[in-house]
């Protein structure tokens, strides 16, 4: 389990829409929006990429940066570099994008922070923590209360800022569990019990707006320190 409080680096083979290579260490201060994606995979194309543009022409780039990330576990020659460039430049997306640099067995961000699909998504605050890690759909004002509120938050702000920001959220919006409708929202999905093989399933999900991981997790260990502390 890596250290919400200081994440791992983004491991990057090369960048899209970008004129130098970006980093978190380098965007620090900033809030923070990493979406995971493949190229094939149906609920990145519907939702997670019209929402990560709307995202990035909807606040100034110099609160808020918005970074792609094609995080490819399946399917590997029909979503190269080169496809992906002409996919990128097809659906007119103009927010930097990562390609996730690969590894023996996973790419190398989609193992740091223990990915278990497409879409997802990492918000990060303006101290580079991790406060959000949702897998699949995530609706749009929940998501856009979650950045403004982490705007809110400065870049110096202590601990206990955070956690008022967070009891705020908590108070204010719904359990991202409690959801109606059903759809193809988490896309592809990589299964962690299938030893060595990569034999990805690409049926759609029931749980459509399901987190990856509850929200109390995604909250950097200090902050959920805080909030265990004064409850």
């Amino acid at each position: 389990m890596f250290d919400a409080e200081n994440p791992p680096e983004l491991a990057v083979a090369s960048w899209l829409n970008a004129d130098r290579p970006l980093s978190l260490a380098a965007v620090k201060g900033k809030v923070v929006v990493v979406t995971a994606f493949q190229m094939l995979c149906g609920g990145s194309i519907k939702h997670a990429l019209p929402q990560a543009q709307r995202i990035a022409k909807s606040f100034r780039r110099d609160e808020v940066e918005v970074i792609g990330l094609h995080m490819v576990f399946e399917r590997h020659d029909e979503m190269s570099p080169a496809k992906l460039a002409a996919f990128v430049q097809k659906e007119g997306l103009t927010f930097p994008i990562a390609i996730d640099k690969p590894g023996k067995e996973l790419p190398g961000t989609m193992a740091a922070y223990e990915m278990q699909g497409t879409p997802a998504i990492l918000l990060f605050d303006r101290q580079g923590r991790l406060r959000r890690h949702y897998l699949g759909q995530v609706d749009d004002l929940r998501l856009g209360a979650e950045i403004m509120a982490l705007t809110i938050e400065g870049a110096n702000a202590p601990r206990d800022a955070s956690v008022a920001i967070e009891r705020q959220l908590h108070a204010a919006l719904s359990d991202p569990h409690d959801h109606d409708r059903h759809g193809d929202a988490c896309g592809c999905g990589h299964d962690h019990d299938h030893g060595h093989s990569h034999d990805h399933g690409h049926d759609h999900h029931d749980h459509a707006h399901a987190p990856a991981k509850d929200a109390k997790q995604a909250i950097a260990g200090a902050v959920k320190a805080q909030l265990k502390a004064k409850r």
